[in-house]
């Protein structure tokens, strides 16, 4: 072990294998931390029933693509040595259960991301809890309106809605003190590279994602969806290049005609960022991103920054982003602008284009100074009172 110790990390790559970003947001904490001198340990979780094989059909656990994948990520990024699988009945695949136990019990904290690990032997034995939040809003609203307690058995929480705690934040706090973080990028690995490849606006997402819409307090709070409709005419509006890497489902008939209508390329997420190094490519091969963010955020003002524009950011390309409430967080000059407007988002993409060579180096720029995951984590373990 080294000097500084052992940080354990639970996620969920295995559970949603091949999601390239998905898989980049633990990633950038498992590797952030190592390079602070950290040892590392990736704790996830599969049932038999989140498990198929390379023909989709349910497998057991060890035959299953999830774990094909698991292995292949942390074997290309040196973790090999450090993860394990719980599965249903407790055993673990990768190190033994006794073994995550004797480490996560000599560990500095367990962070414990969304609350995806709910063994309670695993969870009692770390010596420090700390639950975080990457999607702020809907668990808050959940655990208010008595629906799920979200957070719950747990020292800290920590949040990437920044604006949490504000008076303008329609977040409930559910009585709780929220620590608020940046989220970290791993800037070695992701580096700027001048040569633009398709030269298109591209933005990677989900069209609704997993959750449904939140009523709360007489006002509904949505998804992607009912956000980017306000958008579909960019393409006309400006006249430039624009692609979506949209995990939209075919039934969605009537807004996928809308997108191409408008001149949106669509292109399928399962090839083009399926795992990380697809994902790093697309990313790179952009002019810039064009994003647009889920209702619950941009309505509750919540200063949510997604974890895929900080990797365009990193990569020198600059984004073009949906305000949450950003404003008051980050600059927004110059590499990354913000809209709340149809109009205000056409004017931020003519601006881009006017002076791109300043707004990539500024990109790359903002990426050093706001979201270099040595900064980032050494911020929060001192909130967390760990050295």
């Amino acid at each position: 072990m080294s000097d500084r110790g052992l940080i354990v990390v639970s996620g969920s790559i295995a559970q949603k294998p091949w999601h390239g970003g998905h898989t980049w947001v633990f990633l950038q904490y498992l590797i952030g931390f190592r390079n602070l001198g950290w040892d590392v340990l990736f704790l996830d979780r599969l049932s038999v029933d989140m498990c198929i094989d390379s023909e989709g059909k349910s497998c057991r656990v060890e035959e299953s693509v999830n774990m094909q994948y698991l292995r292949l990520v942390m074997q290309r990024f040196g973790l090999a040595g450090a993860y394990a699988v719980i599965c249903d009945d407790g055993p673990c695949i990768g190190i033994s259960r006794e073994e995550v136990l004797l480490r996560t019990s000599r560990s500095a904290l367990l962070l414990n991301v969304m609350g995806f690990l709910r063994d309670p032997e695993i969870l009692e034995s770390a010596p420090k809890r700390v639950l975080l939040d990457i999607d702020p809003g809907f668990g808050q609203m959940w655990q208010d309106l008595g629906l799920f307690e979200t957070f719950t058995g747990h020292d800290h929480y920590v949040t990437i809605g920044e604006n949490i705690g504000q008076p303008d934040c329609e977040i409930p706090t559910c009585g709780m003190r929220w620590i608020t973080t940046h989220q970290p990028v791993v800037l070695d690995l992701w580096q700027p590279d001048e040569d633009v490849g398709n030269r298109a606006f591209t933005t990677i997402a989900s069209w609704r994602g997993s959750y449904a819409p939140v009523a709360y307090h007489g006002k509904m709070y949505g998804l992607r969806a009912h956000e980017f409709r306000k958008f579909f005419s960019m393409p006309s509006v400006t006249a430039h290049s624009f692609e979506a890497a949209l995990d939209i489902h075919p039934d969605e008939t009537r807004d996928r005609a809308a997108l191409q209508e408008n001149g949106w390329n669509l292109v399928d997420p399962r090839i083009v960022s399926c795992d990380p190094w697809k994902y790093r490519q697309y990313i790179a091969g952009s002019t810039a991103e064009f994003s647009v963010a889920k209702n619950m955020y941009v309505e509750t003002r919540s200063g949510w920054f997604s974890d895929r524009s900080i990797c365009y950011l990193a990569s020198g390309r600059p984004v073009v982003v949906q305000d949450t409430g950003l404003s008051r967080l980050y600059p927004d000059r110059k590499g990354l602008l913000t809209y709340r407007s149809l109009d205000e988002a056409a004017s931020c993409v003519q601006e881009l284009c006017r002076d791109y060579r300043a707004h990539a180096a500024a990109a790359r720029a903002i990426a050093q100074e706001h979201f270099d995951a040595r900064k980032v984590l050494c911020r929060l373990l001192q909130n967390l009172s760990i050295q």
